[in-house]
């Protein structure tokens, strides 16, 4: 693998320090912090993995027709 040497000021490596744990490296916490960030895209692969049990269905079911004959309303002023 390659590898890049950077220079940074004091505050920035005592800034990265604080994050880093035992066992990890400086690469890691950058790559923690920086790397890929949530998308719409990322979340519907997500979604598509989740399985839920009929209990769960069932009861998701129940409060959307719930909310069906009770929907919410504005408070009055």
């Amino acid at each position: 693998m390659a590898v890049k040497t950077i220079t940074i000021d004091m505050e920035a490596y005592t800034l990265l320090s604080r994050r880093k744990a035992a066992g990890q490296s400086f690469s890691q916490v950058i790559k923690t912090h920086f790397g890929p960030q949530p998308t719409a895209g990322r979340f519907r692969a997500l979604v598509k993995t989740v399985r839920f049990s009929d209990d769960v269905l069932d009861a998701m079911d129940h409060e959307v027709r719930d909310r069906r004959n009770h929907p919410a309303r504005a408070v009055k002023l």
